[in-house]
């Protein structure tokens, strides 16, 4: 059968995408290592130059963040699709050392730093895109592809946006983001949404006093920031998938004072629109006096709130859900099932939704993302891809694409 010809040509390409993921496992590219990203990037162009494509190198606005990288093989036709991929990991090398964490298989689930997040998608990039290359030239010679990986996603790099959009064409079909697709129940599933982001920070400006002597002066500014961080714990609002966490708090100089001063820090995430401004308008409405005064003449401490980095919602969209469409009738035609998620973490289609229709989660399975750590019962694990995603999953991806793009049933 057709499908099963296209499948095993798959299975025996895989070692080789594997090899390249291992090359990129191997090679720490942790934020802050711009070394290490830079050498993800060449190891990157060098697997995708025998298809066509040249590699562009774009500085990042973070001089201490490694270069973005743009790969292009311009088609005959007037049409474009946009693939997207990042270079960093969370993990420094101390971290790996460390953990001894590293490129392992084990049975199916393969081990490592970035197999599931992110450098394994970029693998089931290579995969789909080698596959269509081999079982329809013609296509694959038409259409203009742009892989664009971003140097920092694991700081939300917002200047990566704009690299990409300024490579959206009249003719760009599509952004395909190849984050992890979750699982559930056996059933794979694309990410058509995923909650917007802001941190932010509040200070707390009290009145400082001897602890022992004289604090009936003082107006505690710890005591004022724990009633803040309580107000600001109580705005999440399930009805609204309004989430806030409060992360950090600190703030006093010693235990025989009033603390003069503290500030905390955290974030909001919401999918719509409506709720993040909702949320954002609470969070700013805290500016002011507080309600913590001194005894002795009724100083109040004061408080300041700044949100200190945005990432907007990619809320459910008519664009995104055309495309889930198309690969939802892929993988019906083929005998996969698939199904949305709204996903609460952030990914480059949060930049990307906007400026042409998106869909993320086209990478393998697996979990464990951003973890290094395996204890010795076994119920905490590294990250890691499973090994059996890849090949379905790429050819879910080749017949969504023929589809999308024109080329009827794959031969």
């Amino acid at each position: 059968m057709p499908t099963d010809r296209i499948a095993a040509d798959l299975e025996a390409l895989l070692p080789v995408a594997l090899a390249h993921l291992k090359a990129w496992v191997d090679t720490n590219s942790w934020t802050l290592n711009r070394g290490g990203v830079d050498k993800v990037a060449r190891l990157t162009a060098a697997a995708f130059e025998p298809m066509g494509f040249s590699a562009e190198s774009v500085p990042s606005t973070d001089p201490n963040h490694g270069d973005h990288l743009v790969l292009t093989r311009p088609g005959t036709g007037p049409t474009s699709v946009m693939f997207v991929s990042h270079l960093d990991t969370v993990f420094s090398p101390e971290e790996e050392l460390r953990n001894n964490f590293r490129w392992q298989p084990e049975g199916d689930r393969i081990h490592g730093p970035g197999t599931h997040d992110i450098k394994g998608g970029t693998a089931l990039a290579w995969l789909t895109l080698e596959g269509l290359r081999r079982h329809d030239p013609a296509l694959f010679e038409a259409i203009t592809w742009r892989f664009c990986l971003n140097s920092s996603e694991e700081v939300l790099s917002a200047d990566f946006g704009d690299v990409c959009r300024d490579r959206v064409d009249a003719g760009t079909r599509a952004a395909l983001v190849f984050e992890a697709e979750g699982k559930r129940d056996g059933m794979r599933r694309l990410v058509v949404s995923r909650k917007g982001r802001a941190t932010w920070r509040i200070a707390v400006a009290g009145r400082g006093a001897h602890a022992g002597v004289k604090p009936t002066h003082g107006a505690n500014a710890l005591t004022q920031l724990g009633r803040v961080m309580d107000r600001i714990a109580g705005f999440s609002d399930p009805s609204l998938d309004l989430t806030f966490n409060v992360g950090l708090a600190r703030g006093g100089s010693g235990l025989n004072r009033v603390p003069e001063s503290a500030e905390a820090e955290g974030e909001f995430r919401a999918f719509t629109t409506d709720a993040y401004e909702f949320g954002k308008r609470r969070l700013l409405e805290l500016e002011g006096p507080g309600d913590v005064t001194s005894p002795i003449d009724g100083y109040a401490c004061r408080i300041s709130g700044t949100l200190t980095s945005e990432m907007s919602p990619w809320p459910c969209n008519a664009g995104t859900d055309e495309l889930f469409g198309v690969w939802a009738a892929a993988a019906e035609g083929i005998g996969q099932r698939i199904e949305p998620e709204s996903r609460g973490g952030l990914s480059d289609g949060n930049q990307l939704w906007d400026s042409v229709p998106t869909l993320d989660g086209l990478g393998p399975s697996g979990d464990n993302d951003h973890c290094s750590e395996r204890s010795a019962d076994g119920t905490k694990l590294p990250e890691y891809a499973d090994r059996s995603s890849f090949v379905p999953k790429a050819r879910l991806n080749i017949e969504a694409l023929r589809r999308l793009l024109g080329a009827g049933q794959a031969r």
